[in-house]
């Protein structure tokens, strides 16, 4: 996937880290550190919105939904 420059501005504090991190080896360089935290924050971002999204889910219908689909569809199940 093509990758694009972009400037960014970031604490003295927080650059020192990065730092840090680049020469213990944890990250090549501080691009890809800084790639990886940003990848790490939007997974975060969407598990979130999942759950919220789950969250809004009616147990009792979701239920009554699945024991309708399966009373339908188990008699279309072949015998084993």
């Amino acid at each position: 996937m093509p990758k694009h420059k972009i400037a960014i501005t970031v604490k003295k504090d927080l650059l020192g880290e990065i730092d840090r991190l680049v020469l213990a080896g944890v990250y090549p360089n501080r691009s890809r550190a800084i790639e990886a935290a940003v990848e790490d924050q939007i997974a975060r971002i969407r598990k979130t919105r999942l759950l919220a999204e789950c969250r809004k889910l009616d147990p009792a219908f979701e239920r009554a939904l699945a024991e309708e689909a399966i009373s339908t569809d188990a008699k279309e199940w072949p015998e084993y």
